[in-house]
């Protein structure tokens, strides 16, 4: 009898190994899909606010003028940051550039002073630049607007495309998962269903019976989401350490956002899988419990 109760406790422990195993790779593939999704938004904004729309001054523009305008500008609800260039910077960096220097044959320098506006993510798609250029041009201190229109809209289309798939990735994970979850807490709970009938027959309510399948999920959920967290931490780390620079687009907002989701998602779908399949061998008969 003992011998019995062993082999029937270690069936369970088993199965719950193999659970809590096949719901942390699960929760890793939706882990790194919300990852990359939360990754590909900062990505994009961080493109975005790379992106430089030139203004070219006047050649009767003084400096004064020009750090005025630069104020102006820079209380405008789309700049983010703006650089002046002066004539001088501007030749001294053409002639590093050319190794020559065309003021020497052309009698004076060429080059105007310039600033260099990085606009916020927001403004930066094709609607606002119209709207943006044409009230930068009223201004009488700027002759000239310049910025890669047809590279600002090759990053915009890419991004939303790259955003797209991955939400179409999401959502047929999320569906995957799902199922996948909730098959293996099914099979979990089978080998328990007369179990369940027992004490549906002297009694017990069902959220009685419910109550310990529903702990042991949000168990197992918890556990395979820390395992899961664990394998992505590490995946970054080994990132980070092969290129530092990716922490500019993955933040610590990122990171966390990824790991409450990995979380969440565990305590979630386990403890609904569950829910579910205790329910339906708690609609069933005796002689459907033995059929199945």
């Amino acid at each position: 009898m003992s011998k019995k109760r062993k082999n029937t406790r270690s069936r369970r422990g088993m199965q719950v190994v193999t659970l809590c195993i096949s719901t942390t790779m699960v929760l890793i593939l939706l882990g790194m899909v919300v990852f990359f999704v939360l990754s590909a938004r900062n990505l994009s904004a961080h493109m975005k606010e790379h992106l430089t729309v030139t203004l070219m001054l006047r050649d009767s523009v003084t400096v004064n003028d020009a750090h005025l305008l630069c104020r102006d500008i820079y209380h405008r609800p789309y700049a983010r940051n703006i650089d002046y260039i002066s004539k001088e910077q501007a030749q001294r960096e053409q002639i590093r550039e050319l190794g020559s220097d065309p003021s020497e044959f052309l009698g004076f320098n060429p080059f105007p002073a310039t600033l260099e506006i990085q606009l916020k993510a927001d403004y930066a798609n094709r609607d606002s630049l119209k709207w943006i250029a044409k009230e930068l041009k009223k201004d009488r201190r700027v002759s000239d607007l310049a910025y890669m229109e047809d590279l600002m809209n090759r990053v915009n289309m890419n991004l939303s495309r790259i955003s797209i798939v991955l939400l179409v990735l999401a959502v047929l994970l999320t569906c995957v998962s799902f199922s996948l979850i909730s098959n293996t807490v099914r099979l979990s709970i089978y080998a328990r269903r007369f179990v369940i009938h027992t004490m549906k027959l002297v009694g017990a309510s069902w959220g009685f019976i419910r109550k310990p399948f529903l702990k042991q999920a949000v168990l197992i959920g918890v556990i395979a989401a820390i395992l899961a967290i664990g394998v992505l931490a590490a995946g970054v780390y080994g990132l980070y350490l092969t290129q530092p620079g990716v922490m500019d687009i993955v933040t610590w907002e990122v990171l966390a956002i990824t790991a409450a989701s990995v979380l969440l998602f565990g305590i979630v779908i386990t403890a609904f899988c569950a829910w579910l399949a205790v329910n339906k061998f708690l609609r069933m008969t005796a002689g459907e419990l033995y059929k199945i």
